[in-house]
């Protein structure tokens, strides 16, 4: 393979390379080359577009069809936090049947669309990013389907944890009589998402490097997850930029909370199709940065492999 040109990574004074400085050089790459984002974002938008339109036609269906107290949803206020609690609950009660029902069709048919899509959309992107790379779309499309699933598995943990801290601050105290701490929950709820946040940041990168070791070495699925297992030294520089992708998500996240919320204070003289049409506007951009950093990362692993593969000398 042809080694790193001089200046595509950041090297410290031993010669070994920094993974979130070298990070940070290839965003400025990546922005340089909008070709690569507008792939992405292309894929990603062709299929999220359609899927977010059958899942409204469906919920609308469904909400058609139940018999559910809009005006108890409507009279919700943070200020009763318990009453609105018990008002969401007889909510789901009405809904989760044909939800459920609904779910056993639409579930696997929107993995499967997003597994083949998705495999066909990030192929076209290395390939733009570097155009030596083989093509293995069955391979991305089974790798895609095992990080799906492990993505899924991470949801389901979450989801416990917050029925643990529900049971422990809330339900638990009721049942015996005593008033519930919202504030322990809220706590336990916080630490549990931030916990299981990292936790997947620290062991999804064999997941996000294993397709491109697919393409890179033209690799089956059970070998490039092997090899994505046997990287050495480079699995830390992989692990350093998943937790700067962590943050980063969590950084978005934020800052769309806050914009959304830029306009409350002069809700007054906001019309409500107003706030509608800023919560759009913030919701693109925030899709828009999302998919940008995925095309970094993306990159920064492929240079962080040819500097791997450079030499062992390259990279401590």
């Amino acid at each position: 393979m042809d080694r790193v040109k001089e200046g595509e990574l950041v090297s410290a004074a031993d010669g070994s390379v920094r993974g979130t400085q070298s990070f940070v050089r290839t965003l400025s790459e990546c922005w340089s080359r909008p070709s690569l984002t507008a792939l992405e974002i292309l894929w990603r938008w062709t299929y999220g577009v359609p899927a977010l339109a059958l899942v409204w036609s469906v919920a609308k269906r469904i909400l058609s069809k139940s018999a559910l107290d809009t005006g108890a949803l409507q009279a919700m206020t943070v200020t009763k936090p318990l009453e609105a609690a018990q008002t969401l609950a007889d909510a789901m009660a009405v809904l989760l049947p044909a939800v459920s029902r609904e779910a056993l069709w639409l579930a696997p048919l929107l993995l499967l669309a997003w597994v083949v899509w998705s495999s066909a959309g990030r192929t076209l992107v290395l390939h733009r990013a570097d155009k030596s790379l083989h093509t293995r779309l069955w391979t991305m499309m089974v790798l895609q389907l095992l990080r799906v699933l492990a993505l899924a598995a991470a949801f389901l943990l979450w989801l416990i944890c917050l029925h643990r801290a529900a049971a422990t601050a809330v339900t638990g105290p009721l049942e015996r009589g005593v008033d519930p701490n919202l504030v322990i929950y809220f706590a336990l709820a916080i630490v549990s998402t931030l916990g299981v946040f990292a936790l997947w940041a620290v062991i999804s990168w064999f997941l996000s490097i294993a397709p491109l070791l697919s393409m890179l070495r033209n690799l089956g699925p059970g070998a490039s997850l092997a090899a994505a297992l046997r990287l050495g030294t480079l699995k830390s520089k992989l692990v350093e930029i998943n937790l700067v992708m962590g943050i980063v998500k969590i950084a978005l996240l934020v800052l769309a909370m806050v914009f959304s919320a830029t306009p409350l204070p002069f809700e007054s003289i906001a019309t409500a199709a107003f706030l509608n049409v800023w919560w759009v506007l913030v919701a693109i951009a925030y899709f828009i940065a999302s998919d940008f950093f995925h095309v970094a990362r993306a990159v920064a692993y492929l240079k962080l492999w040819r500097a791997y593969e450079a030499g062992p000398n390259d990279l401590k």
